[in-house]
């Protein structure tokens, strides 16, 4: 689906389903570098059980229009934006890592626009170690594969993946790599620039749900339950044997705990 927000096309996922008013509508965010793929189980499972959604490619990522936007507060407008595009009073935020920081300085900023949080291997903070964001700013292979390497547990790296034949660590691969030149590392700027979120965690009221990964070395769990206890409401499950690429590592536990918390509040 192409969305029109100011002159620039939008791209999202609507998991086959076209956005209905009478539903409630998801907005599914992705993590820096990714695209709106990575959402794909969730974005149809979701689409054919009562939900409008709306999985997201940021400016500059996928089928969107760039160039990407420099700060985690711009992306929060821009997402607003998108909402009101649509024609939507109100929504419901997904989001996974970069994406979980918009979700909630969207939340913060737009109160009006936003129902409910779900947010996905999120922290305080979002640092990135100095070798990957060199080499993310000279568009280096080698940033990919640090970024997917630590984002995956160890279990990931053996493999496991739902679908046999396919290779959990490769394909996380594969979706960076499409981005084009310098998305990943304005992504990363992003998030280093934000520094802590808690100022806006402290301003969010609506019902989050904080979807933690216990092995997850990007943003750990003690840090993700910090942002937990200052998002008034929320709940946590911290998912066992998972690292920071939850949705490749446990999807089926985050479409079985994104339904259950959008059913019961």
């Amino acid at each position: 689906m192409d969305i029109t927000v100011g002159d620039k096309r939008v791209f999202a996922a609507t998991g086959g389903r076209p956005i209905e008013p009478a539903k409630p509508l998801l907005v599914l965010l992705h993590g820096a570098g990714q695209d709106r793929t990575i959402w794909v189980l969730q974005t149809r499972y979701l689409a054919h059980h009562g939900f409008s959604v709306l999985a997201l490619d940021f400016p500059g990522h996928g089928g969107s229009e760039g160039p990407p936007l420099a700060t985690v507060e711009e992306m929060a407008d821009w997402v607003a934006d998108v909402i009101r595009a649509v024609g939507a009073t109100s929504a419901t935020l997904v989001g996974h890592s970069m994406g979980s920081l918009v979700a909630i300085q969207c939340a913060a900023d737009h109160p009006d626009l936003v129902d409910k949080l779900v947010l996905v291997g999120v922290s305080v903070e979002m640092p990135v170690h100095p070798q990957m964001l060199a080499a993310a700013e000279a568009d280096e292979q080698h940033a990919i594969d640090l970024m997917v390497g630590w984002s995956h547990s160890s279990q990931g790296h053996r493999g496991g993946h739902r679908q046999p034949g396919s290779w959990m660590v490769g394909g996380s691969k594969r979706v960076v790599e499409r981005s084009a030149p310098g998305v990943l590392y304005a992504g990363f700027l992003a998030c280093m620039n934000r520094g802590s979120i808690l100022d806006a965690a402290g301003k969010v009221s609506v019902p989050a749900l904080l979807l933690l990964g216990s092995d997850d070395k990007m943003t750990p769990p003690a840090s993700g339950q910090q942002v937990a206890s200052t998002v008034a409401g929320s709940t946590v499950v911290v998912l066992p044997n998972v690292g920071h690429s939850i949705l490749a590592e446990a999807p089926d536990q985050v479409t079985k705990y994104l339904t259950e918390f959008l059913s019961s509040t």
